[in-house]
């Protein structure tokens, strides 16, 4: 395992987008950032640049509006990213399932590492959901690593 990805592990950079949800993941997401639940503790920081983040958290359904975005934002990432659906709107379109605009969950434009349903999830759940994801990319080094 490089040191690039050593440094992932130990400290991801998490870019969050917004997708059009009705913001209740997203102030979830935020009291993830707060002392209380404190992300930077596992060494989580909350960034803006795509071109430096190492996990895309996702809030909102994919719509016609913002799959452009929601791609452009994923292209940019360098390699190996993560993408992680927050919220059952993120995941399958949730109540906006069915709107003439709305394209599903954001699997429909970008591949999804980790899933987390619910209406609004709870803190715990996204830095569960984070840690997940973590770990799957730990074990995508050590089986490259293997062969």
């Amino acid at each position: 395992m490089g040191l690039i990805q050593k440094s992932q592990l130990k400290s991801p950079w998490v870019l969050h987008f917004d997708c059009g949800s009705c913001n209740g993941c997203d102030i979830e997401i935020l009291a993830a950032l707060t002392p209380k639940f404190d992300l930077e503790r596992f060494g989580i920081v909350n960034i803006g640049d795509p071109k430096q983040a190492d996990v895309l958290l996702v809030t909102g359904p994919a719509n016609k509006r913002n799959h452009r975005v929601l791609k452009n934002l994923y292209n940019q990432m360098p390699q190996p990213k993560l993408v992680i659906a927050v919220g059952t709107c993120a995941c399958t379109g949730g109540v906006f399932h069915n709107c003439p605009n709305v394209l599903g969950g954001v699997d429909n434009v970008v591949p999804v590492d980790v899933y987390v349903p619910g209406c609004a999830v709870r803190p715990e759940q996204i830095i569960d959901a984070v840690v997940l994801a973590l770990n799957k990319l730990a074990g995508l080094a050590q089986s490259e690593e293997e062969e």
